[in-house]
């Protein structure tokens, strides 16, 4: 009995002991941490900086969760042509882009360059590198449909800190600022998402395609009495030199037109002239091909700053007045007083269902003038319709569509505008005809352009004004033909009214 009491108390003081070990190990590892492997590192920084006297600055091509690409990496980049160019730079792998021109290009270093630069006599070198992308994809999905991490590191002694942080880097940027103005193309996009390379060369999915936009249309050509065209430039130049007043009463940059009005007014060319005059690029988006209200929100996020994104036709792209539920339900009912026969049918409607886009009135809202819409600056939202009567009063409220401007029949002064573009005449004795009959009916200016474009070699000022005025005439005589029509129908009503 002594014999096991005692074999018991010495295995209780090894547990005891073999604790104290190990509580003590785990203090030695913590104190060490804190303490010496803190005293070390600084040590081994120090004795780095002797061997290594050089510091970095990286820029990162994206900042955060690769939601919007860095304005610090396109202007270093931008930066960088010049001296990746010059032959003493030492670069051996250059990337190509188009530039302004037929045959300009603007050439960047690739990947793993090195390039010197000179700056009030203190020398730094930019080395370009790139690294995979994590391989759980993060925001933009699977590893396959991204570009690789790219960066720019910029060497520098640590003596040139003050010189390369205070002054180096903010005179990068302005420079890289400039040449990015003077090689811009400006482009037109459409939402149309693909995979392939970006404008680098780097392979990617783009949620944005794009062609250089080359719209010839501006205000000096455009159909439209003198004093709105000027009303409507006023309120452009506001907008684009008002960057400080949004700040002052704390606004989005942004600014949102509503242009309404009949088929051939001049919508669309009126947003080319507006693009043309601010020098903005385009996002035409097509709506229906949008799936969600998330979707939207990440190609407004891809949009840049100094554009016009457009909604055309916006009564017509999706249902937004809050008739969709109404219509499924009617759609519901039929089907069960049909029964089963249509089974297959109703199927079909339904994948189609899943396919078709989910963007909600309420999406379009906080898409306008909601949280995401301060994202950037210098942004023009225009929506046009045909039917302004048919849209939702909370999409075109001032706030959201800020300038409304109506996109009217051609007036006799629109008229002597195209006439001069047109026909290179600023008076002839046919406008008087014009005039008159300009009063009586309405057409619109593209129907005007048409009848004044010449169509032969023999065709002319007398011709094509000749033209115009029988076109005129007979739109004349079918309003008069339709309102004696629709006179004799009413009077018809009336006499059925009588008798009844």
């Amino acid at each position: 009995m002594e014999e096991s009491s005692a074999a018991w108390a010495s295995l209780n003081s090894g547990v005891v002991l073999s604790l104290i070990a190990v509580l003590c190990s785990m203090v030695w590892k913590n104190l060490e941490g804190l303490f010496f492997g803190r005293h070390f590192n600084r040590q081994a920084r120090r004795l780095a900086a002797i061997v290594d006297p050089y510091l970095s600055v990286t820029v990162a091509e994206y900042d955060g969760g690769r939601m919007k690409q860095s304005d610090a990496y396109k202007e270093v980049q931008a930066y960088l042509q010049r001296a990746s160019c010059d032959a003493g730079g030492g670069v051996r792998h250059l990337k190509a882009e188009p530039a302004k021109g037929a045959d300009a290009l603007v050439l960047s270093m690739g990947d793993n360059e090195e390039v010197a630069d000179v700056f009030r006599g203190v020398n730094v070198s930019w080395l370009a590198y790139s690294k995979p992308p994590p391989e759980n994809g993060g925001y933009w999905g699977g590893r396959h449909g991204q570009a690789d991490r790219r960066f720019y590191c910029l060497f520098f002694l640590e003596r040139d800190r003050d010189l390369v942080l205070g002054e180096y880097l903010p005179y990068v940027r302005r420079k890289g600022r400039a040449v990015m103005v003077k090689n811009r193309q400006r482009k037109l996009f459409t939402n149309l998402s693909t995979e392939g390379t970006d404008d680098n060369g780097w392979w990617c999915t783009n949620l944005w395609s794009h062609v250089v936009f080359e719209h010839p249309k501006t205000f000096e050509t455009l159909a439209m009495k003198p004093a709105k065209k000027k009303e409507i430039m006023d309120d452009l130049d506001a907008f684009r030199n008002g960057k400080e007043y949004y700040a002052r009463v704390g606004k989005p940059w942004k600014r949102g037109y509503l242009l309404y009005g009949p088929p051939g007014t001049g919508k669309s060319t009126m947003i080319a002239a507006m693009a043309n005059y601010l020098d903005y690029d385009i996002y035409d988006i097509e709506l229906t091909s949008v799936r969600t209200n998330t979707d939207l929100r990440k190609i407004f996020i891809e949009t840049t700053n100094k554009s016009i994104i457009v909604i055309e036709d916006i009564d017509c792209s999706l249902d937004l007045t809050g008739k969709r539920k109404k219509k499924k339900k009617a759609k519901d009912a039929d089907a069960a007083k049909v029964g089963d026969q249509k089974d297959g049918n109703q199927e079909e409607e339904e994948e189609k269902d899943k396919e078709a886009s989910k963007v909600t009135l309420s999406g379009v809202l906080n898409f306008i003038d909601g949280l995401w819409s301060a994202c950037g600056g210098e942004r023009i939202i225009v929506f046009t319709t045909n039917h302004v009567d048919k849209l939702d009063p909370a999409l075109i409220r001032r706030g959201r569509m800020d300038k409304h401007i109506e996109m009217s029949y051609c007036c006799f002064e629109a008229f002597k505008f195209l006439a001069k573009i047109y026909l290179s005449v600023e008076s002839h004795h046919l406008f008087d005809d014009v005039e008159s009959l300009l009063g009586e009916v309405e057409i619109t200016p593209a129907d005007v352009s048409e009848n004044l474009t010449p169509k032969s070699d023999g065709d002319n000022a007398d011709t094509c004004l000749a033209d115009l005025v029988k076109e005129l005439k007979r739109m004349k005589a079918e309003k008069a033909q339709a309102a004696l029509a629709g006179g004799k129908e009413a009077a018809a009503v009336d006499d059925d009214e009588q008798e009844e």
